[in-house]
């Protein structure tokens, strides 16, 4: 199973939305996360899409890399 660590999660999801602040921090072990991400790009969406537009980030290291992933996202303002 592949690894990733606090700070490459980070740089994946600033990597889509430049303007983001990002928290990340591992808890429980190296594959459980706990992230809060505020980004202008999550205007008008909801709490569901913005979920998914950081899973979309992260991409295969949600199948793989991170067992649990505890998200809050807030819009920018």
């Amino acid at each position: 199973m592949s690894r990733i660590d606090a700070n490459e999660i980070k740089r994946l999801v600033l990597e889509r939305m430049p303007d983001a602040e990002v928290s990340v921090r591992a808890y429980a072990g190296d594959d459980h996360f706990e992230m809060s991400v505020t980004s202008r790009a999550f205007a008008g969406l909801s709490r569901v899409a913005q979920h998914q537009m950081v899973y979309a980030a992260l991409g295969e290291h949600m199948k793989e890399a991170i067992h649990a992933l505890r998200l809050k996202t807030m819009v920018k303002k």
